[in-house]
């Protein structure tokens, strides 16, 4: 190349004689850094390769589902988390919203899981990490409002380092991938097998009890059935509901694990509702989505309490936060990033925990039947209006994707309820029934 220069008897390559039709190649289908190694126009680089291994980050989806587009000129919404943009006006805002959200990928080189375990989840830690994803979308409402924006290279709010330091890839986190993949072996999954979305839920579920900053009542809904007493137990404990919504329980009443009741809260406590997170894992067809259940998929992107959606395909699994006419919008966590330690003030480079490029996009009708939807609800009040929202989109099109009922029916009483313990055959028969070795994903009802 005319341009290309040798020094040392090593011959360079500038980024500014890369080719324009190389260039859209790369930015099509690599995702060049904008963060820390962004190439500069005239830096030297001895090949190709080098550019390709120092500037580009490769993801599965940049190899099979097709180029990364920006959002198509149409006039239909936009919708994300509860949120409506035009894809004419708001482009900008439609990405800081994107943006803002947490991104979880796969990590290399973090502490061995159980001390002896892998130091990556590339291959095996994509629900994993959408389970991160939405888990984290709730401590951002939860904590800083969904409307808050990320800032780039910008000292962060406290209360946004508490989060991100919950999902930190250590041992200690909250919610780090070594606590989900130790937690999943409890849910019959051993440490570097797939996840389904019912599995990753329940692990969530599970080390919710121990983040006591946050407080979060999280709930799975199970048999495609959201009974409204059984959250209003688990978010107001000190209630008790066989005696009247309004009857202080004088015993202490175990809930998610822990010992709860009015002689362990603060009298100003007792007033409060424990913020939601709500947790429906479903399955929308057999081998494919029903096209009955999109229009109300749709909604649910649309109500304010939304949490997007985990799902995918199968073996690839995405987080879904919303949708342009028929394409779900989502965020990919197929791409191997190294793990981050935080500094000693506590602050610690957060860019990589943010996409900082259009989502991808995919139809609808690819999506895998399997998925689980998650909502917030941090007042009763947004709890309320989430269970009118979901009537009425059961009275229009389609056909409704789970049912809300007032009280536990009878044929649904779990051994939970019942204070039984299953044996360990049933519970293991039925875990290879819902779980597909060919599939990533669960399912969960016939």
């Amino acid at each position: 190349m005319d341009a290309g220069k040798k020094t040392a008897g090593k011959q360079f390559l500038y980024i500014s004689d890369i080719c324009p039709a190389v260039m859209k190649l790369l930015k099509s289908k690599i995702l060049l850094s904008s963060t820390k190694h962004a190439p500069v126009i005239g830096e030297a680089v001895s090949t190709v390769w080098e550019f390709f291994v120092k500037y580009a980050t490769l993801t599965y989806d940049s190899l099979r589902f097709g180029e990364i587009e920006d959002f198509p000129e149409t006039s239909e919404p936009v919708w994300i988390l509860g949120k409506q943009f035009s894809a004419l006006t708001e482009k900008d805002e439609i990405l800081a919203d994107v943006t803002s959200r947490l991104w979880f990928t796969y990590r290399k080189n973090f502490q061995p899981i159980g001390g002896t375990g892998p130091t990556s989840d590339t291959g095996w830690g994509c629900m994993l990490r959408c389970g991160q994803m939405i888990l984290g979308q709730a401590l951002i409402c939860r904590h800083l409002g969904r409307d808050w924006r990320w800032s780039p290279g910008q000292r962060q709010r406290a209360e946004y380092i508490n989060i991100l330091n919950a999902f930190i890839d250590k041992k200690d986190s909250y919610y780090s991938i070594h606590q989900i993949a130790q937690m999943g072996v409890g849910e019959g999954k051993s440490i570097g097998q797939w996840y389904g979305p019912n599995t990753v839920a329940q692990v969530l579920k599970k080390l919710a009890v121990f983040d006591s900053w946050s407080r979060l009542a999280v709930h799975v809904a199970m048999d495609n059935t959201v009974v409204i007493e059984e959250i209003k137990r688990l978010c107001m404990p000190w209630l008790d509901f066989d005696r009247g919504a309004c009857a202080v329980s004088e015993e202490p009443q175990e809930m998610n694990g822990d010992l709860e009741g009015a002689c362990a809260l603060a009298e100003e406590e007792m007033a409060l509702w424990k913020p939601l997170v709500l947790l429906i894992p479903l399955r929308l067809g057999l081998s494919d989505i029903n096209e009955a259940y999109i229009e109300p998929l749709k909604q649910c992107f649309m109500m304010p309490q939304s949490l997007g959606v985990i799902g995918g395909k199968p073996n690839s699994a995405h987080y879904f936060i919303g949708f342009v006419g028929d394409e779900l919008i989502y965020l990919d966590p197929h791409t191997t990033q190294p793990a981050v330690d935080p500094n000693e003030d506590g602050q610690f480079p957060d860019e990589s925990y943010h996409c900082q490029h259009p989502p991808c996009r995919m139809h609808i009708c690819e999506l895998d039947p399997s998925i689980a939807a998650g909502f917030f609800c941090q007042t009763e009040d947004d709890f309320d209006d989430w269970c009118a929202q979901i009537r009425k989109v059961s009275n229009c099109r389609g056909l409704p994707m789970f049912e809300l009922v007032d009280s536990q029916p009878s044929h649904l009483i779990t051994a939970d309820v019942l204070n039984l313990t299953p044996d360990f055959s049933d519970s293991d028969r039925l875990e290879r029934f819902f779980d597909s070795e060919d599939e990533e994903f669960e399912i969960l009802s016939l």
